[in-house]
């Protein structure tokens, strides 16, 4: 068995476009440092209003590909419908253990979309049970090694969550909007027959745009992504922090 590519961060959604409007830029901007990036998305976004599946199929992959994402992976769960429980968490267990990733991204811990919340949940827990030896888990035939996650930070999604870490995406905001107008069967289209809905407007993509900038401007910089966390961020000195 070929040794599976070992990521530095894997971020994880809900839904295809999670990652690309919430935290595109920081994926961006390690992948150009040389950093191995992945997303692992828990649905095919089925029952999104516009568009299907098979078209989120084929925008996520356009998406990984400007993102410069060493790997991306679909769970095929039910959307709508997942849940936290055995079943789920093993099927992401897997996965982390498969890459073992220094670093994991969440869904937001909560959100106007209640899978965003529970996405949030289920993805955290399966980082901690990761860790467990006693949890054994296969991948094509052979035993995986306990794996978890060094730090676990939730991006930021509908809501204006407070961050508790910001990240500068100066110089990287253009690659994160290009990788959210990979979906354009979701978002602003004046030539889309489909149903308007709260994501497709105007007014929502231009909010990605004006939070970025916000955040910029409360670090000092053009544009940035926050973050939440569940443990407190540490450093070794003050003069660590920006």
């Amino acid at each position: 068995m070929n040794e599976p590519l070992k990521l530095d961060i894997l971020a994880i959604a809900a839904h295809p476009d999670d990652v690309e409007l919430s935290c595109a830029g920081v994926l961006a901007k390690e992948a150009a440092r040389g950093k191995k990036t992945g997303i692992l998305d828990f649905t095919r976004g089925e029952l999104g209003t516009r568009g299907n599946a098979e078209i989120r199929d084929k925008e996520a992959a356009h998406a990984a590909k400007i993102l410069k994402l060493s790997v991306r992976e679909n769970l095929s769960f039910k959307d709508g419908f997942f849940t936290n429980d055995e079943a789920h968490q093993l099927e992401i267990i897997k996965m982390i253990r498969k890459y073992k990733p220094e670093i994991v991204l969440c869904n937001a811990i909560k959100d106007r979309h209640p899978d965003h919340a529970k996405g949030s949940e289920l993805a955290s827990v399966s980082c901690f049970l990761s860790g467990l030896r006693k949890i054994e888990t296969t991948l094509d035939g052979f035993a995986q090694e306990a794996w978890r996650p060094k730090f676990v930070y939730h991006y930021i999604q509908w809501q204006d969550i407070e961050p508790d870490v910001v990240v500068d995406i100066t110089g990287f905001m253009d690659v994160k909007l290009e990788s959210v107008a990979a979906y354009s069967s979701q978002f602003h289209d004046p030539e889309s027959d489909e149903p308007v809905t709260p994501i497709s407007s105007t007014n929502f993509f231009d909010s990605i745009k004006y939070r970025a900038a916000n955040l910029g401007r409360l670090i000092g910089t053009d544009h940035a992504e926050g973050f939440t966390t569940e443990r407190y961020p540490a450093v070794d000195s003050l003069f660590d922090l920006k």
